[in-house]
């Protein structure tokens, strides 16, 4: 037996692949969109793929299953309380998957979604893995908070919430301690607020470290569960609708995307510019947005554009826009680029401001912080800074004065790279819009 987990840092995602040597077979739990790593390894050891399982239609990234199943003819399993629109198996509790001498036993285990499961990995008879989904994390548990408007079945946070504290107690922390843990997200993700950064546990190592499986009552459990979750990206509904009937094939869709050129744009529509932030500020295009590629780039793309809004898509050159167009697809957005651009110059410039005026006479300047209330609460840089969180900052520009230049913050500079290009684009004729950048950590 083989279990190899696979990464992808971005979306702080992991996924998994269970080979049974006895039958040289290979099964998949919670893929991402790209097949490239599973197929890879399923051709290291000559063996087949016989099924690919999804704990829960996922929020956060989008998943290939449907075109494993499509194009390469693998069987899918997930709950039937899913209602999946593709072709599937359903797997619910006391439902098994045998390959060779590997046992996969199904656990409804809802909280984070009224429709996910766990998956028990038995080997020769003993209790070895349980695969939790974004049930059970290394040092917390999933939230419940994402389920209240998307998916087949919708319920409250506060009902989620209880079925959680009972999923952790009666369905997972009864496993026995040296079965290790799998879940589907690591530190970074937004499905959790605490996660450790290992990538694997214990039920017995969670049982003594993890805040969540501690005694206390369910009201309790759920006051703290849902305290200071982290903010809900735009995207993270259509992903749940795009998982439940299945995501394009991923080379087709790709190949879908027009390459297009300046000339082109049509007014109106968001520009996304991924150049970094030396470059744009030296010139861009009109109303375009400075989102640098970056490690959280599909995040806050899915957080400052809409599902189902257009947009252009720039970079530098062709490689980095092909690499930025991935990207994208990773949260099923390259179905929104009206056309992809390669730029390398642009009319409109980026003030730099006068750092020392600025640490001077802060009372001169607008001050807009757009990091997270929580980030706020725990150190606020500036005492009369105005709080904006970049994912609200298009939807809330008109809580900005213009009776002062404007100065943008964030943490540590890229946040505030895009905030500042939204800023400058929306009020820039009435005032001058400066990006604090990484000057920030100065103060």
């Amino acid at each position: 037996m083989d279990i190899r987990q696979f990464e992808d840092k971005g979306l702080a995602h992991y996924s998994y692949a269970i080979y049974s040597k006895a039958t040289n077979q290979v099964v998949l739990v919670d893929p991402s969109r790209d097949l490239t790593p599973y197929l890879e390894f399923t051709h290291s050891k000559n063996a087949a793929i016989a099924g690919v399982i999804i704990t829960h239609p996922h929020a956060d990234f989008v998943s290939g299953h449907l075109e494993l199943h499509k194009k390469h003819g693998v069987a899918v399993y997930c709950s039937r309380l899913v209602g999946a629109s593709f072709p599937y198996t359903g797997f619910d509790e006391g439902e098994e998957i045998v390959i060779g001498d590997i046992v996969l036993k199904a656990l409804n285990t809802p909280g984070h979604s009224p429709d996910s499961i766990s998956v028990v990995l038995v080997h020769r008879g003993h209790d070895a893995a349980v695969f939790t989904g974004d049930t059970l994390f290394i040092g917390d548990c999933g939230r419940p908070d994402l389920r209240e408007g998307a998916g087949n079945i919708r319920a409250a946070k506060e009902e989620l919430a209880r079925q959680m504290y009972y999923s952790l107690r009666e369905k997972l922390m009864v496993l026995p301690d040296d079965v290790l843990v799998f879940p589907a997200h690591g530190a970074g993700t937004l499905c959790g607020k605490s996660l450790s950064d290992a990538h694997s546990s214990t039920i017995g190592a969670e049982r003594v470290s993890n805040w969540s499986v501690q005694p206390m009552t369910p009201e309790t459990f759920i006051e703290k569960l849902l305290a200071d979750q982290p903010f809900v990206p735009k995207y993270f509904p259509f992903d749940v609708a795009l998982n439940r009937i299945g995501a394009p094939n991923l080379a087709e869709a790709l190949a879908g995307v027009k390459k297009g050129n300046t000339g082109e744009l049509e007014e109106g529509t968001t520009i996304i510019d991924t150049r970094p932030q030396e470059v744009f500020k030296q010139g861009h295009l009109p109303h375009a947005i400075n989102l640098q590629d970056g490690s959280k780039f599909e995040t806050w793309l899915g957080s400052i554009v809409s599902p189902e809004e257009p947009f252009y898509l720039i970079s530098g050159n062709d490689i980095h826009l092909k690499h930025v167009i991935g990207k994208a697809s990773k949260i099923g957005y390259e179905a929104f680029i009206k056309a992809a651009i390669v730029l390398n110059d642009g009319d409109v410039l980026m003030p730099r401001m006068s750092i020392d005026d600025f640490r001077k006479h802060p009372e001169n300047y607008t001050i807009v912080d757009v990091r997270m209330p929580s980030e706020v609460a725990g150190r606020k840089i500036f005492p009369n800074a105005i709080n904006i969180p970049l994912d609200q900052l298009r939807e809330r520009i008109n809580d900005i004065p213009l009776d002062k230049p404007v100065v943008v913050h964030c943490a540590g500079g890229y946040r505030s790279a895009a905030a500042s290009s939204i800023v400058a684009d929306k009020i820039g004729n009435s005032v001058p819009v400066y990006d604090l950048s990484e000057a920030v950590n100065t103060f």
